[in-house]
């Protein structure tokens, strides 16, 4: 992996604060596909589950221990893996993203 990535992502995590920004994000996007979902419009709200789990696995990583540098890594690249789906989803057709 070239360094600098390899620095960014398995670097200490950020701390507690950044940790429950992405956890209020994350909650606030589930907020949005339940409204949707008692709205009877899940179907095309689905990408909002992605939404949640990308910045929930952020907010883990970033609460974890300085000491648990492998798993922040691997828990951040889980969140940008999540995340690229959504805005992939749109070039590839992938239509239980974006709902179809």
């Amino acid at each position: 992996m070239p360094p600098y990535i390899d620095e960014v992502l398995f670097s200490e995590p950020s701390g507690r604060r950044l940790a429950l920004v992405h956890c209020s994000v994350s909650l606030a996007f589930l907020s949005m596909y339940t409204y949707a979902w008692s709205a009877g419009d899940a179907g095309s709200s689905g990408w909002l589950l992605f939404m949640v789990v990308g910045t929930a696995l952020a907010g883990i990583a970033e609460s974890l221990p300085e000491t648990r540098l492998r798993a922040v890594g691997v828990l951040r690249s889980a969140g940008i893996l999540v995340l690229l789906c959504v805005v992939a989803a749109p070039f590839l057709d992938i239509e239980f993203i974006i709902g179809g």
